[in-house]
């Protein structure tokens, strides 16, 4: 949810309504009953997507203008004006603050610096996408030479009608290299420091763990994980049913090396939040891991070791219907070593939330001390589960009040929120407020409101927890 003050969207336009009024519009033309026309629409529609973008950059431009601007007439020294552009972009766009970063530059980079490519732009001749392999195979190259090639290439004219991703990126490669060998040569040599790890989610319950290396690192990577899994390959399945492919083969030995562990999560907290009900009812509602989002509830019993146990305990309660055999102790039975299948080494620690039943808000805990203890911060972060600035999802880095300490916010549940270290550092500029918003009944879904220099309001809701879905929106009243 967002609100803004002043003129009508779109008003600043020119055209004589909203873009609210276009939208509308938009929305209520009906559709061709012909092949050929619903093709038609579809290019145009393409059109109006890559002029909408190049009319967003230039916007982003005369905002980042003005914004300066308005912070030197308050003295704001010229090292920290502009700062928290990014962010603003990012909360209109409903993008992460990180990537609104990135869109300021790319909007530069169109506006100033390679005017044929913003032209082709605007005319539909490239999509916001194939714009940004212009920009960024340019990033290494003076002012001058951006030009340059933006005036060799010339995207304008249809250069590139036809053309595909690759052969555009290649072709402004070899032009950046043709005006400036060096700067190319040392931005290769300089990517080797922007090495790093990443991680993703993937539908069903899979991850992406991405690394970025060197070419000489990753060839060899690579090279090692293929030898083994021919080694594997080669000396046979253990049984009938062992038989694994290469990729398989290559995944488990990745994992083994990296963690030292078979399965890859023994001796490392894998933080599950899941309802009694799923973990020990076998209930379908689904579980929450941290650092990847939504899960099946059967898979997180199977992940703690739960499921086997829960079966077990089962045949073991059937068989003593017909004995005086007893069901075995239910704790017992789902952290056991006796479980079916489970490693005894992998220990399963069990930690309780408590949760108000109607809306799922966890308890509250409150703190005099300026920082947040440790298990505050813990349950803190159990309930935000990743950044809380509206669209971004970043990993929590920090945990700060909501309200400043310093301005007498109080640190306690309610005025504390988990937040990456950009969005941090953001909300300390000048004109950025948050407030959180007074529960109106007990209970009510944690929420608060960012404000940014604008005037425009953001809200921020904490995510349901597994078994909670029906959620009460609050109002927007501030609170201390």
């Amino acid at each position: 949810m967002r609100s803004g003050q002043g003129a009508p969207a779109g008003s600043a336009l020119g055209l004589g309504c909203s873009i609210g009024d276009l939208i509308s519009a938009l929305g209520a033309l009906t559709l061709a009953s012909e092949t050929p026309a619903l093709i038609d629409e579809l290019a145009c529609l393409e059109d109006l997507k890559s002029a909408i973008a190049a009319r967003q950059a230039r916007v982003a431009v005369a905002f980042d203008l003005a914004h300066r601007r308005e912070q030197a007439l308050v003295g704001v020294p010229a090292s920290e004006q502009g700062q928290d552009v990014g962010a603003q972009l990012a909360l209109a766009r409903r993008e992460s603050p990180n990537r609104g970063s990135w869109l300021l530059g790319l909007a530069k980079a169109l506006v100033s610096e390679m005017p044929r490519t913003m032209a082709a732009l605007e005319k539909g001749l490239l999509s916001e996408w194939r714009a940004t392999l212009l920009v960024k195979e340019t990033a290494c190259l003076s002012v001058a030479d951006r030009c340059a090639v933006d005036e060799e290439l010339a995207p304008d004219t249809g250069t590139f009608d036809g053309a595909g991703d690759r052969a555009i990126a290649s072709a402004v490669k070899a032009a950046a290299y043709r005006r400036d060998p060096r700067s190319v040569t040392q931005r290769a040599s300089r990517a080797a420091a922007e090495r790093r790890v990443t991680l993703r989610p993937a539908p069903d319950t899979m991850t992406y763990l991405t690394a970025l290396l060197p070419a000489a690192q990753g060839v060899a990577a690579y090279a090692a994980l293929t030898l083994q899994a021919n080694s594997v390959r080669a000396s046979g399945p253990r049984s009938e049913g062992d038989a694994m492919s290469q990729g398989q083969l290559m995944a488990d030995t990745l994992v083994e090396r990296l963690t030292g562990t078979p399965g890859g999560i023994s001796s490392v907290e894998v933080q599950l939040v899941m309802t009694d009900r799923a973990l020990l009812r076998g209930d379908s509602e689904p579980a929450r891991l941290a650092g990847y989002g939504t899960v099946p509830a059967k898979w997180a019993r199977v992940l703690v070791g739960a499921e086997g146990a829960r079966r077990k305990a089962k045949r073991v309660r059937r068989t003593a219907e017909g004995s005086a055999c007893a069901a075995p102790n239910p704790e017992r039975a789902i952290a056991g070593p006796e479980q079916e299948g489970d490693d005894p080494g992998f220990a399963v620690y069990l930690r309780r939330l408590y949760t108000a039943p109607s809306t799922g808000e966890l308890v509250a805990m409150d703190s005099k001390a300026r920082f947040f203890p440790a298990m505050l911060r813990r349950f803190i972060e159990a309930r935000d589960n990743t950044c809380r600035t509206p669209y971004c999802d970043a990993p929590i880095r920090h945990i700060d009040h909501i309200f400043p300490w310093h301005a007498g916010g109080k640190t306690t549940l309610a005025n504390g929120a988990g937040l990456c270290e950009a969005c941090n550092h953001t909300k300390e500029g000048a004109g950025w407020t948050a407030r959180p918003v007074i529960p109106t009944s007990s209970g009510s879904i944690h929420t608060f409101y960012v404000t940014t220099p604008t005037g425009h309001h953001y809200r921020s809701k904490a995510a349901p927890l597994p078994g909670h879905y029906s959620q009460k929106v609050p109002s927007f009243t501030e609170s201390t």
